[in-house]
């Protein structure tokens, strides 16, 4: 199995139901899924208290992940998590596919690398868009994509 962790922030402290919904599950199975993704990441964001910056990033880079999970992992899902701890609120989005898993991981994460029609800038451009970023995958028994965003960074 290749792991892949940047940036890794301290656990977030306990957290209760008035401060942070339960987390929410979303289903990659068709391309209207894909929309509901955008529709359902932009309200965690906007309920998580982003900027309309960080809440572009955070959108596009779940749109990213769930169309890799989506068009290389045959579907997935994905799970929307509220984070809390002190000075901020984060966001924690994790996608999942039982694909083929990636091969080569650092290549895959270069900019312009590619297997399909697309422009190459997916999970590198995930990667920059958030604060915490760890990919975990397996030939052959697909791939999970952890990516953490928060407001005091």
């Amino acid at each position: 199995m290749t792991q892949l962790a940047d940036r890794t922030t301290a656990a977030a402290p306990a957290r209760t139901r008035e401060q942070n919904p339960a987390p929410e599950l979303q289903v990659l199975s068709t391309e209207e899924d894909l929309l509901a993704v955008r529709h359902a990441v932009r309200a965690a964001t906007v309920r998580a208290g982003f900027g309309i910056i960080d809440q572009t990033r955070v959108v596009t880079a779940a749109s990213e992940l769930a169309r890799n999970a989506y068009i290389h992992g045959g579907g997935g899902t994905l799970t929307i998590e509220h984070l809390s701890r002190a000075g901020g609120t984060g966001l924690r989005l994790t996608i999942s596919d039982d694909g083929p898993g990636i091969p080569d991981l650092d290549a895959a994460l270069a900019d312009g690398f590619t297997t399909g029609a697309g422009l190459g800038h997916g999970l590198g451009g995930a990667r920059r868009l958030m604060h915490d970023f760890e990919v975990r995958t397996e030939v052959g028994k697909g791939t999970t994509v952890i990516v953490t965003r928060w407001t005091d960074q």
